[in-house]
C-alpha cells in the first residue's frame, strides 16, 4: 500500500540495510530503485557491476520488501553518447541537447533502440525472475523536459516513413489532406517533407498535427520495445510507467495499452503552482497544500488511463526544488495527499524520496529524511498514515457516475491554433472537471471510444475532431452528454469541415457554428440562463440553433446554449460558477443526488467508503449521515485533515 523511491547507487551498499530496516518500521511495502543507475549498471560498455544492485535485492528479500525495478534509460551514459552523439535530441530552435543531465536521448534513433533492446534485455534477464523483484517501471518520465518532439535528421527521415505509410505513398493525398495549394506548399515526394520547425510564419496547422502524432506514436513505439523486452524475461511481473500532471505532448491512453496499469508522479504544491500561472493567475489560496482539483483531476485520468488500476509512483514528501517558488507542505499535507490518493483508487502510493541527496541537480529537493538521515514532517504524517491504514478496508473500486472525456488530440488541435489568449485546453477541461467535484460526484476520466455504459452524466469539454467511431459510441448512449465549444470543429487533417462545426455531431445536436471570436481574457460577454448572468471570456461561438431548443443566450440576444432531447451544446468558455449552477440543476432533474461543498472541500467514494477532505486551514463541518460508521475523524473536519466514515447503503 505504501513505498518509496530509493537510489542504493547514491549511498552504498553499506547503507541499504539500515535503511531498509528502517523503511519496513515506517510501514513501506515497494521500493523503486534502478531507473537512473545505466552509468553505475555499465559505466564502460561491456564491463558491468552488478554487486551493489545484486545485494540491494538481498537486503530486500531479507527484510521483506518488494522491488520494482526501473529501467535505466532516461539517462544514457557518457561513453554511449561520446561513440554516438547522433543519440541526442535537437529543439525546435535546432539546438542540439547536450548531456550533462537526463532525458538526453532522441526515441527516433535507431542506434538508441538498439542500445535500450541490449541493455533491458541484459538487466531483464539477469533480474527478470528474481522473486524480490515483483514489477518493472519503463523509463522515467517520457517526455520531460520538453523531449517528446525533437527535431534531429532522424526524425525528418522517420517522419517521412511515417507519412508515407499514413498516406499509402501517395503524394496527393497528402497534398490535399494538408491544403498545400495554399501558400504554394505543394511537395511532389514524401522525402521533400521538412520537419515543421524554423520557418519562418507558422507551420501548416495539418502538418504539425500529423508530426504531434507521429512524435506520439514514437514514443508508444519506444515503450512498447522496453514491454515486450521485460515481458519475455520476467513472465508474471507487472510493467508500468510513471506518467506527469498536465502533460499532454503524447497520448497517454495509446501507450498504456501495453502496461498492466498506470502511474504518475505527484507533486502538488509545484503542479498547482504552475498550472495557474500559466492561466495568467498569480492568487493561490492553496500554496501550501495544493487545489484539491488539480490533484485529483490526474488521479482520475490515471485511473481511466490504467484500464481502472494506478499507483502514485511518486509522492511529494516535502519541498520540490522546480517550482517558481517552493514552500513546505502545510503540516498535515502529505497525509492528505496520501488519503486522497487513496480514496480517487491509487493501490500504492510511493513517495519521493527516501533521502534527500547532499549533492547534484536535485540537493534541493526533500525526501522522507534529511540528508543527516533524521526524519522529516513528511515521515512523521507517513508513519501515521501506515497506522491509520489497518483501521480502513480499501478493497473496493471507484465506481462514478459521471464520466469526463478526455482527449489527446484535442489538446494538440488548441495548442496548434488556439485563435486567442486563454484558449488552453487543460483550462477548459479543468473547469468542467472542478465544478463536478464541487458537487461531490464522482468522476471518471476517459478516452473516447470508451464504453458510456452505466454512466448517468457524459461531459465533454471540447472534442475537436470526431471519429465515426466515436460518433456511434455517444449516439448508442442514453444518459445525458454535455459538449462544450469547438467540438466537431475540425476534420482528422486538421480542416474546418465541409457541413460547418459540429461536423459529424449534428448528429446528435443539430446545430451549425456559423462564426467564432476569441475574446481574449479582457473582453467580458454576459451570459444569461435561468435569470442569472455569468461573465463570458475566451471564446464565443455565433451558432444557427437549426431545430434545437436555445436555453441560454447572450445578453445580445444570441443563443449560448443548446438543447435537443438529452444533449447540450455550449456554444462559449463557461465560467466556473456558471458550471456549477447548471450540473446542479441538471443532476436535480435527472434524480442525482448532488451537494454543493465549500471552495477547499471535496468528498469521494470508493465503495461504501466515504471521504471528506478538507485543503484549508480553517475548521469546517461536515454532515455525516447519523447511521453511517465513523472510521476516522469526525464531522468536524481540522485543517488540512480529512474524515472517512463507511456509508448505509445508498
Amino acid at each position: 500500500m505504501l513505498g518509496v523511491c530509493y537510489y542504493p547507487e547514491h549511498w552504498g551498499v553499506e547503507k541499504v540495510e539500515e535503511d531498509f530496516k528502517k523503511m519496513k518500521e515506517l510501514g513501506i511495502e515497494y521500493v523503486r530503485i534502478g531507473e537512473f543507475a545505466w552509468s553505475r549498471i555499465e559505466p564502460e560498455r561491456g564491463k558491468f557491476t552488478w554487486g551493489w544492485l545484486d545485494k540491494t535485492l538481498e537486503a530486500a528479500e531479507r527484510l521483506g520488501l518488494k522491488i520494482i525495478l526501473g529501467t535505466p534509460t532516461a539517462t544514457p551514459p557518457k561513453w554511449l553518447v561520446d561513440e554516438h552523439p547522433e543519440i541526442l535530441p535537437v529543439d525546435k530552435h535546432g539546438r542540439v541537447k547536450n548531456f550533462g543531465s537526463r532525458r538526453h536521448y532522441c526515441f527516433s534513433s535507431p542506434v538508441y533502440r538498439e542500445e535500450v533492446k541490449r541493455i533491458v534485455s541484459i538487466v531483464a534477464e539477469r533480474y527478470g525472475k528474481h522473486p524480490v523483484v515483483v514489477g518493472w517501471q519503463t523509463d522515467n518520465e517520457y517526455g520531460c523536459h520538453d523531449t517528446v518532439r525533437c527535431y534531429c535528421p532522424r526524425c525528418k527521415k522517420a517522419f517521412q516513413k511515417w507519412l508515407e505509410r499514413k498516406y499509402g505513398g501517395d503524394i496527393e493525398r497528402l497534398n490535399k489532406a494538408w491544403g498545400t495549394a495554399f501558400w504554394s506548399q505543394e511537395y511532389r515526394s514524401f522525402d521533400e517533407i521538412e520537419l515543421p520547425n524554423l520557418t519562418p510564419a507558422d507551420p501548416n496547422p495539418s502538418h504539425l498535427l500529423d508530426y504531434y502524432r507521429f512524435a506520439s506514436d514514437q514514443v508508444v513505439e519506444f515503450n512498447r520495445l522496453q514491454v515486450q523486452i521485460i515481458r519475455e524475461y520476467s513472465p508474471g511481473r507487472f510493467v508500468t510507467h510513471n506518467f506527469m500532471s498536465g502533460f499532454t505532448d503524447f497520448d497517454h491512453y495509446k501507450l498504456s495499452r501495453d502496461l498492466d496499469f498506470a502511474s504518475w508522479d505527484n507533486y502538488p504544491l509545484g503542479h498547482t503552482l504552475v498550472f495557474l500561472r500559466n492561466k495568467g493567475e498569480h492568487q493561490n489560496p492553496f500554496d501550501r497544500v495544493g487545489h484539491p482539483d488539480i490533484i485529483s483531476f490526474s488521479h482520475d485520468l490515471y485511473r481511466g488511463v490504467g484500464k481502472g488500476r494506478f499507483w502514485v509512483m511518486e509522492q511529494q514528501a516535502g519541498p520540490v526544488n522546480w517550482a517558481p517558488y517552493n514552500l513546505w507542505p502545510a503540516k498535515g499535507a502529505v497525509r492528505l495527499w496520501t488519503w486522497q490518493a487513496l480514496a480517487h483508487g491509487a493501490e500504492v502510493v510511493s513517495y519521493f524520496r527516501w533521502r534527500q541527496a547532499p549533492f547534484a541537480q536535485e540537493q534541493m529537493h526533500s525526501g522522507l529524511l534529511a540528508p543527516d538521515s533524521s526524519p522529516s514532517q513528511g515521515y512523521q504524517e507517513v508513519k501515521q498514515v501506515f497506522e491509520e491504514l489497518k483501521g480502513v478496508d480499501l478493497n473496493k473500486a471507484v465506481k462514478s457516475e459521471v464520466a469526463l472525456v478526455f482527449d489527446y488530440e484535442t489538446a494538440w488541435v488548441f495548442s496548434i491554433q488556439p485563435h486567442g489568449e486563454g484558449v488552453n485546453y487543460l483550462d477548459l477541461v479543468f473547469r468542467f472537471y472542478s465544478a463536478l467535484r464541487r458537487l461531490g460526484l464522482n468522476v471518471d476520466v476517459i478516452p473516447p471510444e470508451s464504453s458510456l455504459d452505466g454512466y448517468r452524466i457524459v461531459v465533454v469539454p471540447s472534442l475537436a475532431i470526431v471519429k465515426e467511431e466515436v460518433l456511434e459510441n455517444f449516439k448508442k448512449y442514453n444518459g445525458v452528454l454535455v459538449f462544450g465549444p469547438r467540438s466537431g470543429s475540425k476534420t482528422g487533417t486538421f480542416q474546418i469541415p465541409e457541413e460547418m462545426p459540429p461536423g459529424l455531431l449534428k448528429e446528435l445536436i443539430p446545430v451549425e457554428v456559423k462564426q467564432v471570436e476569441s475574446l481574449g481574457l479582457k473582453n467580458v460577454e454576459t451570459l444569461l440562463w435561468k435569470g442569472k448572468e455569468y461573465p463570458v471570456t475566451i471564446w464565443r461561438e455565433d451558432v444557427d440553433p437549426t431545430i434545437t431548443e436555445v436555453v441560454a443566450k447572450f445578453k445580445d440576444e444570441y443563443g449560448a446554449m443548446f438543447q435537443k432531447e438529452n444533449v447540450f451544446y455550449l456554444a462559449f468558455w463557461p465560467d466556473r460558477e456558471f458550471l456549477i449552477d447548471f450540473f446542479e440543476e441538471l443532476a436535480k432533474e435527472i434524480g442525482l443526488t448532488v451537494k454543493r461543498f465549500p471552495e477547499g472541500v471535496r468528498i469521494q467514494r470508493r465503495g461504501d467508503v466515504v471521504f471528506a477532505f478538507n485543503f484549508t486551514p480553517e475548521e469546517i463541518e461536515v454532515e455525516i449521515p447519523e447511521e453511517s460508521q465513523i472510521i476516522l475523524g469526525s464531522h468536524k473536519l481540522q485543517p488540512y485533515s480529512l474524515a472517512i466514515w463507511k456509508e448505509k447503503k445508498r
